[in-house]
């Protein structure tokens, strides 16, 4: 490929661990040549599910738009958990994705997911699947992770074959470990290698 693509990694970060893991899968994305991670993120919404932001963040990546779901060639999604789903925040994102829906403008790219919970068992598998959802919807096709990476094997702390997962600890404090760090890395580039075949005329 002559011309760079792009792959969206979209995450919503309340502590700065999705976020971290968001840039892992980016540079797992990036190891392939020709192929670039464009990092976009999500504003809160307030009680009454309204964005309560500013519509141009303070720091870090920039807000998600449509169109970056409709220019790149695949798509990420992280979120943290929240009682087993994906948080309000990145669910009203999706909600407003009906028109790319009526029109089948995602359908055929791949996609995969990543989560952050407060302890081992706080609901990271049931939280990959609730972002899978409006993803199938959309048509995409799923890209998780397999047990050939031999960290998904060997990991004491998170990783899953739905997607990565890192357990935070119940004040946000725990490190991303070792392997939660190669799953995040080898999630973005099997997200990327499956794109660029999905890619190819």
């Amino acid at each position: 490929m002559s011309d760079t693509q792009e792959i969206l990694v979209l995450y919503y970060s309340h502590h700065g661990a999705v976020g971290q893991m968001a840039r892992l899968v980016a540079r797992g994305i990036e190891q392939l040549n020709g192929i670039s991670a464009r990092v976009r993120t999500v504003p809160r919404v307030s009680s009454v599910a309204e964005a309560s932001e500013p519509p141009v963040p303070d720091s870090g990546a920039p807000y998600a738009d449509l169109k970056d779901l409709e220019e790149c060639i695949g798509v990420a999604v992280g979120s943290p958990t929240r009682f087993g789903n994906m948080a309000a925040p990145m669910k009203y994102f999706w909600d407003g994705t009906g028109g790319l829906w009526l029109k089948g403008a995602l359908s055929g790219k791949p996609a995969a997911v990543f989560t952050s919970s407060a302890s081992m068992h706080g609901g990271q598998e049931t939280t990959l699947a609730s972002m899978m959802l409006p993803l199938l919807h959309h048509g995409m096709v799923i890209v998780g992770l397999p047990y050939t990476e031999p960290d998904l094997l060997n990991t004491t702390s998170g990783g899953t074959p739905y997607g990565a997962s890192h357990v935070a600890g119940v004040s946000s404090n725990q490190a991303i470990s070792e392997h939660e760090r190669k799953l995040c890395i080898a999630l973005g580039k099997r997200l990327a290698l499956t794109a660029v075949k999905l890619a190819r005329p």
